[in-house]
């Protein structure tokens, strides 16, 4: 009708890059919250840890992440990351926006996920815990009840 060209919506060339994009999510999604629960753990460790050379370091990337938006973050690990570091990576300087994103997501997530964990075992009654070392539980056992 007005002579357009849609001959690049077939379904043959979409198809590849609506499956291509949506594993690439999955991977992402599933590696980044991994990554964040475990790098998020060892930062509420820290923090608890009573240790002003362990507290303060992972109280300031705690606090800087989750006060800076996502957008943010993904542009400075995109932009701002050196070029040598994706050449150390096998495949990374063809892949430079995959790993920029992975690597955002595991730092943004493990903010979050370390305030979960904190918080978790802040929540513990201080009265439980002299329970528990009443009956002879070790600090694991204790936090594992």
């Amino acid at each position: 009708m007005f002579g357009l060209d849609l001959t690049f919506l077939s379904w043959d060339i979409i198809s590849k890059f609506v499956i291509k994009g949506f594993i690439f999510s999955i991977e992402l999604t599933v590696i980044s919250t991994i990554g964040g629960i475990i790098l998020g753990t060892v930062l509420a460790l820290m923090r608890l840890s009573g240790t002003k050379l362990l507290t303060v370091p992972a109280t300031i990337y705690v606090n800087g992440m989750r006060s800076v938006p996502l957008v943010m973050v993904i542009l400075w690990f995109y932009l701002l990351m050196p070029s040598w570091f994706f050449a150390m990576i096998p495949g990374g300087s063809n892949n430079r926006a995959e790993i920029s994103a992975i690597i955002t997501f595991v730092a943004f997530e493990a903010a979050y996920f370390s305030e979960i964990m904190r918080a978790g075992i802040q929540s513990i009654a201080r009265g439980q815990v002299h329970a528990g070392q009443a009956l002879g539980m070790t600090y694991a056992q204790n936090m594992r009840l």
